[in-house]
């Protein structure tokens, strides 16, 4: 079914739903309407009525299925899967209201589930995400499967800069490298991730800290906030006067589930962070220090490099010196630096007060709208240093129909009277 893109789609029908009452159709007859596709495509009936259909006619680029009458759903999107054409974006709608049996139908194949009664709004949400991810397909098909990628962004002090390269970094690991990028800003009452790509951060990061319980992957799916198909944002904007309970289970909880549904993830992860929940780097592959050229920057690198070497030594470091100004008029040399901290620096990122201000004012990463610049160049580079130059290994897939039975034994039947 949701295979990758698939040449004959173009010659398809746009869309068709089968569903089984009224009320359906008509939100259904409203969002297509408006979207400018045919209504004699939508048809009364379930899912059983789609496949004796499809079997002798051809599959629409976007199938919706009413599994409200089935008996056995797994079964039917067995049936659903061997005549249903290769790219066919499939959304189901049902009444069944539990994150189990969510989870069983996406790994099925299917794209998104409904619970009814649906709204227009949410159909309409469900087809543009769709659409999206299936153009986030067409542009990855023929990649390999690459290992999961954690990285963490630290700043020795503040005001260096870490998250202005952390958002740079997610968004050129999304858009150049193609990948299924999270960024998660664990600066709950500062962060700047959202506000930085113009974002409302929504209370996504702060449910999941007060209620570590609800962490699944439906729950991050709903929380993260999309700044492109590729990039999904956790952010959040906590009140000053609230301080957020817990004692740090739903930060390992995050990273899991998002390790689970992205190929990188990015972390802006500031210093106190580190002081108060030490084993979040514990599954953090490389660890981006950002420092400037001072005095104080000098010191506080030395300190968190040797705390590094203690607490994450699986972690590959990479020194970025930030915001370092032209003309060679830095309060220490970098020469000077290298040898107080007894190792190179790795990457030198110039100032450009301008190019700040602008994608500031854009409501942009900094590599994305300075990336014709001298600092969008180092900037490419910085993300190339993080994601490393190894080449990845494909994973093996199983097929739909494998996967369908391999979840035969799990999935909670329904089963009539």
């Amino acid at each position: 079914m949701n295979a990758p893109f698939h040449p004959g789609l173009a010659l398809r029908d746009p869309f068709s739903a089968f569903l089984s009452d009224s009320d359906s159709d008509q939100v259904v007859r409203n969002v297509i309407g408006a979207i400018g596709w045919p209504l004699e495509r939508i048809h009364d009936g379930g899912i059983r009525y789609a496949v004796q259909t499809l079997a002798v006619s051809a599959s629409p680029a976007m199938l919706l299925i009413d599994l409200s009458e089935s008996s056995d759903p797994l079964e039917d999107i067995n049936g659903l899967a061997e005549v249903c054409e290769p790219g066919t974006i499939v959304l189901a709608c049902g009444k069944i209201n539990d994150v189990r049996f969510y989870r069983h139908l996406i790994a099925s194949g299917i794209q998104d589930y409904l619970l009814k009664p649906f709204t227009e709004d949410q159909l309409h949400e469900a087809i543009l995400q769709a659409q999206a991810s299936q153009a986030g397909h067409r542009d990855t098909e023929g990649d390999p499967e690459v290992p999961h990628m954690m990285a963490a962004v630290v700043g020795v002090r503040g005001g260096v800069g870490a998250s202005t390269l952390a958002v740079s970094i997610a968004w050129l690991l999304a858009e150049t490298r193609h990948r299924q990028t999270a960024l998660l800003d664990l600066d709950v009452h500062f962060g700047t991730g959202a506000l930085a790509l113009d974002l409302e951060p929504g209370r996504g990061l702060t449910d999941a800290i007060e209620n570590p319980s609800r962490i699944d992957g439906l729950f991050l799916e709903r929380a993260l906030v999309r700044a492109t198909p590729r990039l999904g944002v956790l952010s959040a904007e906590a009140p000053i006067h609230q301080p957020l309970s817990g004692d740090g289970s739903s930060f390992f909880q995050l990273q899991e589930e998002l390790r689970n549904g992205f190929a990188c993830t990015v972390i802006d992860l500031p210093r106190h962070m580190l002081v108060a929940h030490p084993a979040l780097l514990q599954t953090i592959g490389v660890i981006v220090v950002v420092t400037e050229l001072t005095l104080a920057a000098t010191r506080d690198t030395i300190r968190l490099l040797s705390w590094f070497k203690s607490n994450a030594p699986q972690a590959r470091i990479v020194l970025v010196a930030n915001r370092v100004p032209a003309g060679g008029i830095e309060e220490i040399s970098r020469k000077d630096f290298e040898a107080s901290i007894e190792r190179p620096v790795d990457l030198v990122i110039g100032y450009d007060a301008k190019a700040v201000s602008d994608a500031a004012k854009l409501g942009k990463p900094l590599a994305e709208s300075a990336k014709a610049g001298k600092i969008g160049q180092a900037l490419a580079s910085l993300a190339t240093l993080v994601i490393g130059e190894e080449e990845a290994q494909p994973k093996s897939k199983s097929s739909l129909i494998g996967r369908i039975g391999e979840l035969k034994s799990i999935l909670p039947r329904k089963r009539r009277a």
